[in-house]
């Protein structure tokens, strides 16, 4: 995922007054991780990595803020409850 891309995804949700700075810190986070794996849909994430790019501490605030993302519409998040493997994440911004 090119900057551009990441660019056009945050500012397409700018102005939608559901979402606060959490929202925003961990949809950051995923799109970065997204550009690390140069992907554009489909994100393979790790709840660690996740709450570390986006700097969210706390386990409840994680959850209720990622549950939010999923329930928006913004992203669909498919758990992996294996430890050999990591979840996933797709982008659904359109």
């Amino acid at each position: 995922m090119k900057t551009k891309s990441i660019h056009n995804h945050l500012s397409k949700l700018e102005n939608d007054a559901r979402l606060n700075v959490w929202h925003f810190a961990l949809l950051t986070a995923i799109l970065t991780l997204a550009a690390r794996q140069k992907q554009s849909k489909t994100i393979n994430v790790s709840r660690r990595k996740l709450m570390a790019l986006s700097h969210i501490k706390t386990l409840p605030s994680y959850h209720k803020y990622l549950k939010e993302l999923q329930e928006l519409g913004i992203i669909k998040y498919t758990p992996s409850y294996h430890p050999g493997y990591k979840s996933e994440v797709e982008i659904m911004i359109p």
